[in-house]
């Protein structure tokens, strides 16, 4: 009976967020907490559970997961020793194991550590042994290492963006650690360097040309020798040395056929880069363009300050357009204010206050806005996410409103990508003139579907899809779209362990 250990370690960081994240802002379980927890969600180590526990021949060994509860700035460092000391020695506590699954996510960055994912698989290599195998989730928007890959035997990544296959990607992790273990195949893998960075609404796989790779990776994993294929176009905040798209194609045994799929990919992929940009529109100019529709609502999408991207969430940049051309309609946005939040606690629901929203995290981005709002209400700041039943804590809230604005202001930063905080807190999105939303994309039926247009704003933020005003330094460049007239010379590199 295979002993097989699973672990978990996951963030999005965004190096331009000035607000480091530490130690107590990731969820953590050991031992059958792990079980007991992903048993009830459907993520990765969910859907990975949900094949072992069908198998009558696997013991399922749980160490330690971690996962934040929002995407944020850079991991200190003594967090991040904390954190992978946890992650490694709970490994090493786990006894004498056969194959080992890790959820990760690939864009974590600690002051210490510009590579976590590939620290810690190198250190689980060392502590399980050069034989036992290894097979890796990822998000796609990870940064995908040499050191990684070097020391796992097949990375399997999301398909979606926005991703609604949390659950299936560890199924399929499952399934080839299985085989791998079972001597089944033998994987190799073939990646593929792109020196871009997208952005956009064409890497939505629905809809956008990236479809068009997605459908190629499906159909190589589906082929007889097919084992993992996928496009991680990374996470362009997270500005590692690393950081660029990557192809990578994993198939059985057969090194010809991965270097020649991977390459495809690849083809395909940079047909299309150009164009997966966002095209944005100022701040100026969103706001008039809000006041010319008559009827409906505007979504206003601040990417910028996305906090599922690992922004701060405390941009006021909309908010402060619409009070200087005296914006008329009702207008509905989210904001991260601790000290906001705080008076309005202590004024209590009814009570007038003279308040600054903005500001509070970033201060050399957003200037505190001056305004005077009536409490509408208070609470604890804890509700369920929308899409994937998930609970959620951005610590206490209020709604304030200030004549016909609302805004819904938190203690510390939740992810956005959804109407579960408007919700959560009394508002529907659908009863507003204008909305802010804080995310890059939404499922089209949160907003897309339904309004009546939408505007993708050029705001400053650490999450900005402007990506030239962000100051990348450590990337490696030539990259697109930081760099003019960058070429590409596809080369197919072959990882294959044992």
């Amino acid at each position: 009976m295979p002993r097989i250990a699973i672990a978990e370690c996951k963030q999005e960081v965004s190096t331009f967020n000035p607000v480091p994240s530490v130690y107590d802002d990731f969820r953590q379980a050991r031992g059958q907490a792990v079980l007991d927890y992903h048993r009830q969600c459907r993520e990765e180590v969910g859907g990975a559970l949900s094949v072992f526990d069908a198998a009558d021949d696997v013991e399922v060994v749980p160490t330690f997961a971690a996962s934040a509860n929002t995407s944020g700035g850079v991991l200190t460092a003594e967090s991040f020793d904390h954190l992978s000391n946890d992650f490694l020695s709970s490994l090493a506590q786990s006894g004498k194991v056969d194959a080992a699954y890790f959820s990760l996510h690939g864009a974590m960055q600690a002051e210490n550590e510009n590579d976590p994912e590939g620290f810690l698989l190198q250190e689980a290599r060392h502590i399980l042994g050069p034989e036992i195998p290894i097979v890796v989730s990822l998000d796609l928007h990870g940064v995908l290492t040499d050191r990684m890959l070097e020391h796992s035997d097949a990375i399997v990544t999301y398909h979606t963006y926005p991703h609604v296959d949390f659950f299936e990607t560890g199924v399929r992790a499952a399934n080839l650690l299985l085989k791998i273990t079972a001597g089944q195949v033998r994987p190799v893998t073939a990646r593929v360097k792109i020196p871009a960075l997208v952005r956009g609404d064409e890497l939505i796989t629905e809809t956008g040309s990236i479809s068009e790779c997605i459908q190629l990776a499906q159909a190589i994993e589906a082929s007889e020798i097919g084992l993992s294929a996928g496009v991680m176009w990374g996470n362009p905040f997270t500005d590692v040395p690393e950081l660029r798209t990557n192809i990578i194609v994993v198939m059985n045994g057969d090194e010809a056929s991965a270097k020649e799929h991977a390459l495809e990919l690849a083809k395909r992929f940079w047909t299309h880069h150009e164009k997966m940009q966002v095209p944005l529109t100022s701040l100026e100019d969103a706001i008039r363009e809000a006041s010319a529709v008559t009827t409906g609502t505007v979504v206003m999408m601040d990417a910028a300050d996305a906090t599922s991207s690992g922004a701060s969430g405390d941009s006021n940049a909309i908010l402060r357009e619409a009070v200087r051309q005296g914006y008329c309609g009702r207008l509905l946005a989210p904001i991260v204010d601790p000290a906001a939040v705080q008076q309005a606690m202590a004024a209590g629901i009814g009570a007038t206050i003279r308040t600054t929203l903005g500001g509070a995290l970033d201060p050399a981005r957003f200037k505190p806005l001056k305004l005077e709002a009536r409490v509408h209400s208070l609470s604890d700041g804890k509700f369920q996410s929308e899409s994937f039943g998930w609970q959620w804590d951005a610590g206490n809230t209020t709604v304030l409103e200030a004549e016909h604005f609302t805004i819904v202001v938190g203690t510390r930063p939740v992810s956005l990508f959804d109407r579960s905080w408007f919700y959560a807190n009394g508002q529907n999105p659908q009863h507003f003139d204008l909305v802010v939303v804080k995310s890059p994309h939404c499922e089209p039926h949160m907003f897309a579907d339904w309004c009546a247009k939408l505007i993708h704003v050029d705001a400053p933020g650490a999450t900005s899809a402007n990506l030239n005003s962000l100051g990348h330094k450590t990337c490696s460049r030539p990259i697109f779209p930081l760099d003019e007239g960058v070429e590409f010379h596809p080369v197919a590199e072959v990882f294959r362990r044992l």
